[in-house]
């Protein structure tokens, strides 16, 4: 269906396309994987990255062993971007405020030196 995928699995462009294909066949489980290969290959596109936040959000609505799984995939994304940088998300603990129910995040320097 897209050869130009199959020639050259690192183009990005192509991989693009035909997740945003997928996306309009509502294929959404496809359309993710081949957002994800793109930022594998290219973090900085930001379609990419705002489409798996908006898989995210829209998995809140799943079970919450779906929910779970996705905040796993969130996870690994996250430490795919934050990897050429030494970080990863256990560097940023997240603290919900239980009077206003928002969230603050923050850095943490030595993750495993806090446990």
């Amino acid at each position: 269906c897209f050869p130009a995928v199959e020639l050259d699995p690192h183009y990005v462009r192509a991989l693009l396309r035909r997740a945003e294909l997928y996306e309009k066949t509502e294929k959404l489980d496809e359309a993710l994987e081949d957002y994800k290969a793109v930022l594998e290959k290219d973090p900085s596109v930001h379609q990419a990255r705002e489409a798996c936040m908006v898989s995210l959000s829209l998995s809140k609505e799943k079970t919450p062993r779906v929910h779970h799984l996705q905040i796993c995939k969130l996870k690994d994304l996250g430490n795919l971007v934050l990897r050429p940088f030494g970080l990863s998300t256990e560097n940023f603990q997240v603290k919900q405020d239980s009077s206003t129910g928002s969230y603050s995040i923050n850095f943490v320097q030595n993750p495993n030196n806090n446990r």
